[in-house]
Order: structure tokens, then sequence, then C-alpha cells
């Protein structure tokens, strides 16, 4: 699926309108329901296709995010041969007390993976959380940037987002 057609499609199957309360906080009136994408196998396979060559050289491992950003890292490492490991908002308290799941971070090149980015206040957090265990992280890939700060916030803890589109893109496809 070419570049164009991928924005259109994520847009018309995902795009809803109406008022939305968004992690951030902020009220939108409009919203992108990422589970319409991420439970389409064709199309998150199309995403995850399209987001391989953002991934930066030298990562060790895909970092997805509790919750949209598990399937696309799972998509990811099938595409790519890195494992992927399923980053949680918060450690578990019983078992093996976990941020996340699938491997040891200690060392590891993590790129993070995340569905939408708005201010990216999960993203930095969970990059905080990571690097207090030892990871390196210094990237974040994400299919939608809402243009709405998510970049500025993750610069700021010396974190590179890369978008496959941002929101701006998709409302062009749609056109």
């Amino acid at each position: 699926m070419d570049r164009d057609t991928l924005a259109r499609t994520i847009y018309e199957r995902t795009h809803l309108t109406g008022e939305f309360r968004l992690r951030s906080g902020a009220v939108s009136n409009e919203y992108f329901d990422k589970y319409l994408f991420e439970s389409d196998p064709p199309l998150l396979r199309a995403i995850g296709e399209a987001l391989v060559p953002l991934l930066p050289p030298g990562t060790d491992a895909l970092a997805g995010l509790e919750l949209g950003g598990v399937p696309l890292a799972t998509m990811l490492s099938q595409l790519t041969g890195l494992p992927a490991l399923f980053v949680r908002k918060e450690a578990k308290t019983y078992g093996t007390c976990r941020l996340a799941e699938g491997g040891e971070l200690d060392g590891r090149r993590l790129t993070v993976v995340e569905d939408v980015v708005t201010s990216g206040g999960q993203v930095v957090t969970s990059c905080g959380d990571l690097r207090e265990r030892g990871a390196l992280v210094e990237h974040a890939v994400c299919v939608i940037d809402r243009e709405a700060g998510g970049a500025k916030n993750l610069a700021e803890v010396d974190v590179e987002l890369r978008a496959l589109f941002t929101m701006s893109e998709l409302e062009r496809a749609s056109g």
C-alpha cells in the first residue's frame, strides 16, 4: 500500500468526530480510534511495514507501550526480527514486579513504540521509567502525531519522535 493510500485508509477507518477527552486531559472534537487499525490484520501489517524505515539503526529491542504500542511492537518484531518488550504504565506489584515484560532492560538500546502521541506525557514517563532501569532510550516511533506538543516534550528529555503521519497529513489525505 502506498503512503497516500495508507494515510487515507487510516483516516477513513479510524477518524471519529464528537467530544472526546484525551489522555492529556484536553478535550478534542476529533479522535483517532487506533484500536480500529490495530485490530485489522492487513492494515496493521501495512502500518508496520511503513514504520520499519523509521526505526533507528542500532535498536536492540522494541518497547511497546501499554496498550496501543503492544500490537505495533509485535508486528514490527515480526517484520524486523527485533525482540519486542511490553511496557506497563506501572510496574506490577506481584509476581516478577517488572515494568516491562519480554526481556531485560539494562544496557539495551530501546526504541519506544506508541500508537498516537498527543502531549507525549505517557511516552515521556515511560522513557524515564525505562531509563531508571538501565535502558538506553533516544527514539520513539508512533503512527500518528496529533501535533499537540508531543515531539517537543519528548525532545526536552532527549527522545526523538519519529511519526509515520502527523494529524495534518492524515487530514490532507482525506481530502
